[in-house]
């Protein structure tokens, strides 16, 4: 169910995807995807942004490189196909269901909040990141970033795009 998604978004838009698509592509029922999703907006979801390696911490040795490499990796997974098809309709619901963003910080709340609050949380003892810095300020400065440059910009971003961010975000947080 996943894959088929996956494969839908890159051949139709967010809005013209329907459960009753994704099963037929899965050799699925409808039931059957509404067992396991409270509908089309999670399942989209949880098939655009998958949990991988893309989404656990960088350790580059240094701040604004572990920035760039959050960069890097937020753009990567912002850009497929498949995410691009799919943002401006979850965008949407997001604001109109709530519901949606609690699965997000349920699947991604190791991350967003253990994880990224250690790092914060260990550069600040380190001097690297100025006190008050939450975890949600870099999570929201990197993809919030990344998101707005894909909406305006498209395919014009590059090694130069995320160089200049990441020095922007870390001169930001930086003491």
């Amino acid at each position: 169910m996943l894959r088929a998604t996956v494969e839908l978004l890159a051949e139709c838009s967010y809005a013209d995807l329907s459960v009753d698509t994704i099963a037929a592509r899965a050799g699925t029922s409808k039931p059957a995807i509404y067992r396991r999703w409270r509908g089309k907006a999670h399942l989209v979801h949880e098939a655009v942004f998958p949990r991988t390696a893309t989404t656990e911490l960088p350790d580059t040795g240094s701040l604004e490189g572990d920035v760039r490499e959050m960069l890097r990796r937020t753009l990567m997974v912002l850009s497929t196909p498949a995410a691009l098809a799919a943002l401006p309709g979850l965008v949407g619901e997001m604001a109109s269901d709530p519901t949606l963003h609690t699965a997000l910080l349920e699947r991604f709340g190791d991350v967003l909040v253990g994880a990224l609050t250690d790092y914060v949380d260990a550069a600040a003892q380190r001097g690297d990141i100025r006190p008050g810095i939450t975890a949600a300020d870099l999570a929201e400065a990197v993809a919030g970033m990344t998101f707005l440059a894909l909406l305006t910009r498209g395919a014009l971003l590059d090694e130069t795009w995320t160089e200049r961010t990441a020095r922007l975000i870390t001169k930001g947080i930086s003491p």
